[in-house]
């Protein structure tokens, strides 16, 4: 019998120890993972991943329910550049604290930035890719397309709810209390509405 290249492609990526090697796991044993929103899907995502992850003809390769995160201003990927990441809603409390915090310690640029939801869907064939494509686009996502063709065809999905821009500088924050709720606020309406899409999508599978 030939081998399936794609489902041992699968079982490789689902099974590797990694990050999210215990929700990995999980999923391969058929029981729900641990959720931690630094070693494994984000239990605004899991739903979903683990349901692509049920079918024959796909799987997830990586993604992220949305975030917010306090971090060094600067485009150049180094460690360490993280202060704060919020994998939920914010308050204004918890965020005004930690910017005060950050500020007394830190002199650099630090920016605040929330990132959308973003998905990455492996596909056997590319009719597959196509009926995934179609759902996406009825669950309301916008920017979304093919990004390989290699051996198997990958879906990148990403939402479009994003806010960047600098926050404290030389050690001083930049907002007022007042401008920092309208912020809290956005931020946490965009979440949702990114999370809105997760479900519909998931409800659409």
């Amino acid at each position: 019998m030939p081998r399936d290249i794609f489902l041992q492609r699968k079982e490789d990526v689902l099974s590797k120890k990694d990050k999210s090697s215990k929700a990995r796991q999980s999923l391969l044993l058929n029981r729900p993972s641990v959720v931690n929103p630094k070693q494994s899907w984000d239990k605004k995502i899991s739903d979903l991943c683990m349901k692509i992850n049920s079918l024959d003809n796909y799987y997830t390769t990586s993604s992220c329910s949305g975030r917010i995160v306090l971090m060094v201003n600067q485009d150049k990927k180094e460690s360490d550049l993280f202060f704060n990441v919020y994998h939920d809603l914010i308050s204004f409390n918890q965020i005004k604290k930690d910017l005060e915090v950050i500020s007394k310690k830190n002199k650099k640029s630090v920016k605040f930035k929330l990132e959308p939801c973003a998905l990455h869907v492996a596909c056997r064939t590319l009719e597959d890719a196509q009926n995934f494509y179609n759902n996406v686009k009825l669950a309301g996502w916008k920017k979304f397309g093919l990004i390989s063709f290699k051996h198997r065809f990958i879906v990148e999905l990403n939402s479009t709810e994003r806010l960047e821009f600098p926050i404290i500088n030389s050690g001083k924050i930049l907002v007022d209390d007042e401008f920092l709720k309208i912020i809290v606020d956005e931020s946490n309406k965009k979440l949702k509405k990114s999370w809105m899409k997760i479900e519909k999508l998931s409800k659409l599978i």
